[in-house]
């Protein structure tokens, strides 16, 4: 196992293990939950074992998998990357996961509807997280989506 991939540093999470492990290294699971939980002192999440884990496969471009915990095989490098379940557009409660979301908010629309989701999407953030953590997550998530577009 290498290390991490070079574009996996915009397109993954600030906390996503995928910052700093290669591939194989860290499991991928659907979505967040309170079973993978995020640890400040290691700067990502990790299961109830302590494996790593990736909690949006949508931004790390690999399906759910057991990499790390159960060695099970990466798929090939021309497998489509996953695309956000119903689930990832649910504004979540947690801050870190707020990228996230707006990833997933804004690569489910059509490029012609793109500006009224990023307004949409900021409205809708601002009801729960401060103004400055809503702008600092869309300035990271629009500089590498619109890029992708």
């Amino acid at each position: 196992m290498g290390g991490p991939l070079a574009r996996w540093s915009e397109d993954t999470c600030a906390v996503c293990p995928a910052q700093a492990l290669g591939p194989g290294a860290f499991d991928v699971v659907a979505r967040p939950s309170q079973e993978i939980a995020y640890d400040r002192q290691i700067g990502w999440r990790v299961d109830q074992a302590g494996t790593a884990v990736c909690v949006h496969p949508y931004r790390v471009g690999l399906p759910p998998g057991r990499y790390a915990s159960a060695a099970e095989p990466l798929p090939a490098s021309s497998t489509p990357t996953p695309e956000p379940p119903p689930e990832a557009l649910d504004l979540p409660e947690d801050l870190i996961d707020l990228e996230g979301w707006l990833v997933a908010t804004l690569r489910v629309v059509d490029q012609d509807r793109i500006f009224g989701a990023v307004a949409r999407a900021e409205r809708e953030a601002a009801q729960r997280f401060a103004p400055g953590e809503v702008v600092t997550a869309l300035r990271r998530v629009l500089s590498v989506e619109l890029a992708r577009r």
